[in-house]
């Protein structure tokens, strides 16, 4: 136990029981609804102020402000010279070569035609160089939504029984999720995708590498026909039930690249300097995988090619768009699930690599920009595009200075989609496969999931429930449980909220948990619990029967050690940002069950929120503006010094019953 210091402070602006105390908690002045209602939404919706720069501006110069935020083009593109040229064109070439091999990949891991993938790095990377305002991130497909889209698509509409419908589907899915991800930025939505944790995110992210890595045996083993499931357990069955058609030169093919592939990479994280190699790999691959089958006929042996694709570029395809029954519905759902995935990838890799070179980015103009080239690469026979690591890192490493390079990319598939398609017929699609393995692997972020491991058992939880969701469920019930755990954890934290009891650290007026430091000691008579969090409907029945118990547990503990009974509960609500009614209501009742107890509750550190609504609801009348202090130590003195006061007058009262 420990007395409080400075107890016989004097407090000018009120009196308890005719005891003058400290400067009193002033309420907040008033304003009016509106006013406060539109401060709400600002922080709410434009927490990073985009209209500051518009301040001060008329006319002209004003929508020139505007055009330079929506087309951040108009910011760099005036500045540009010779010199960023150069690097701009080094760092378009390496990402193309790797962007056509890629692109190939994964447009077979979504079960479409190979050539759409080159058509996905064409128009999209174009748009976004317009509209993005990353310099570092290069756009193309990505290897998780592709498989999302054959899974969910794939259920309603088999790409082998229907192709030309499923393609249908796919340009569909691709213009819903454009218009989500769009709208969720023009609205300023954008928080929405921060409810995916870190935690979630690298658990479905390492569950969909898995089972992306575990499609590719089909490839690598040379298999006509395989399961359309996606968990574990059903490829695994199809594997090793047709180990009579495993083809020994797929798995000596594929093996083979897939070694020189992990290999590149390995050398590729000896130093920047070296990224070219990695970043070459794949096309490397491509151009050696097909002189090996040209040359040995392999195609006639059981290695699977590509075969014919198409020259030319992309065709229009707003004619294809789905949007009637019964199909459009699953559309609909594919394209706003893989555009969520797409937009928290993206935006997860643009914002690394600006704080790599101390810049910033939006998120909701980038989601504006996905949306926008996700939109028109619908229209133009594209599907899902977003800003992939392993490209986007490719990209930074060969020195770009701005967006221009995804429009180097953009013309070098152009040249491709012109001219080039033919030499892409002897590709083996084991060396595709090879290509997606090396790529995907790294999601698999091991280390990720140690360190969340060492720091917190309960994100280290989510994380594998999302992760074996996905490798023993699918993708779908890895996704739902990847968010539902989310939520259910953002739920606690606001019907569960953390309360403590503070201690007086020695010599001090400072006060902290005793859970916490060691040295911090109650105050004799005086029970101090701090709340963490707003007090809401969700919250105020646990709050209620917490400081109860509380209460409870100190006053069984001070009669087994025969110590000074409990006169005072001081809550401290410095982390009590808000409260509503049911709150307000909480507090009322929590006051008269300590009044029947003969306890005082006295609130420290309210803040003007608070203030505001119990004023309103009459909670500071029935507490007693005298009993609401500034701060904890002040709260605490006076009610030291009211307990010391009664003591004394209590002696004097014995003694003068004494001399009667």
């Amino acid at each position: 136990m420990v007395t409080v210091e400075n107890s016989d402070a004097v407090f000018p602006a009120g009196t308890v029981e005719g005891v003058e105390f400290a400067r009193r908690v002033p309420l907040p002045p008033p304003r009016p609804f509106l006013d406060t209602l539109r401060a709400n939404l600002k922080e709410t919706l434009f927490p990073d102020d985009p209209f500051q720069q518009f301040k001060n501006e008329t006319g002209s110069r004003r929508f020139l402000v505007g055009l330079k935020y929506f087309f951040p083009v108009f910011q760099w593109a005036p500045r540009y010279n010779l010199s960023l040229l150069r690097s701009d064109l080094v760092a378009g070439f390496t990402i193309a070569s790797l962007a056509i091999p890629q692109g190939i990949s994964y447009a077979k891991l979504a079960n479409l035609p190979p050539v759409l993938g080159l058509y996905s790095s064409f128009v999209p990377p174009m748009v976004y160089s317009v509209m993005g305002s990353s310099k570092d991130l290069a756009v193309g497909t990505v290897a998780v939504p592709s498989l999302l889209i054959a899974s969910m698509l794939g259920k309603d509409v088999p790409p082998s029984q229907n192709p030309t419908l499923y393609v249908h589907l796919v340009f569909t899915a691709t213009f819903f999720a454009g218009v989500f991800q769009a709208s969720l930025g023009l609205l300023r939505l954008g928080f929405i995708v921060d409810f995916l944790s870190h935690a979630t995110i690298v658990g479905f992210m390492g569950g969909a590498a898995t089972v992306v890595c575990l499609q590719q045996l089909k490839g690598m083993l040379g298999l006509q026909h395989f399961t359309t499931a996606t968990d574990l357990i059903s490829v695994m069955e199809s594997v090793f039930t047709q180990t009579h058609q495993w083809r020994w030169e797929s798995v000596v093919l594929g093996s083979c690249f897939l070694f020189f592939l992990l290999l590149t990479r390995f050398l590729s994280k000896k130093g920047p300097k070296f990224f070219w190699i990695s970043a070459a790999a794949p096309l490397t691959s491509v151009i050696l995988g097909s002189l090996v089958v040209y040359l040995t006929h392999a195609e006639n042996h059981g290695v699977q090619v590509i075969g014919y694709l198409k020259k030319g570029l992309n065709p229009p395809s707003l004619s294809n768009l789905v949007l009637s029954a019964p199909h459009m519905m699953v559309a609909l759902k594919t394209g706003i699930i893989t555009g969520i995935i797409a937009l928290a990838e993206g935006i997860a890799v643009g914002r690394s690599f600006a704080m790599f070179k101390n810049y910033h980015i939006d998120g909701n103009k980038e989601m504006i920009a996905f949306g926008t080239m996700n939109i028109a690469g619908s229209l133009t026979s594209c599907y899902l595009t977003t800003g992939p690591f392993s490209r986007s890192a490719v990209n930074y490493n060969a020195g770009c200075k701005t967006a221009l390079s995804n429009v180097v990319m953009a013309v070098t598939v152009m040249v491709t989609l012109l001219f080039l398609t033919p030499l892409f017929h002897y590709t083996p699609l084991v060396v595709l496969s090879a290509i997606i393995i090396s790529a995907i692997a790294g999601l698999i972020d091991y280390e990720a999931a140690l360190h969340l491991w060492q720091v917190d058992k309960i994100d280290f939880c989510v994380c594998m429930g999302a992760y074996l969701g996905v490798v023993f469920g699918s993708i779908e019930i890895g996704l739902v449980i990847a968010v539902a755990v989310s939520m259910l954890r953002i739920l606690l934290f606001v019907a569960r909220p953390r309360t403590t009891v503070l201690g007086n650290i020695p010599n001090s007026s400072t006060y902290r948990r005793m859970d916490q430091y060691s040295a911090a000691q109650s105050v004799p008579g005086v029970l101090i619990i701090r709340i963490d969090a707003p007090i809401y409907f969700a919250n105020v029945s646990y709050l209620r029967e917490r400081i109860t118990r509380w209460i409870n547990e100190e006053e069984d503990m001070l009669k087994s050690k025969a110590e000074t009974s409990l006169h005072y509960v001081i809550l401290d609500m410095g982390a009590v940002g808000s409260i509503d009614s049911s709150g307000t209501g909480m507090l009322k009742e929590v006051k008269e069950s300590l009044g029947r107890r003969g306890l005082q509750l006295v609130l420290a550190n309210p803040g003007s929120e608070a203030m505001k609504k119990m004023d309103k609801s009459k909670v500071l009348e029935t507490i007693g503006q005298e009993w609401i202090f500034l701060t904890v130590g002040e709260a605490a003195a006076a009610c030291n010094f009211m307990l010391c006061t009664c003591k004394s007058g209590m002696v004097d009262e014995a003694e003068r019953e004494n001399i009667v």
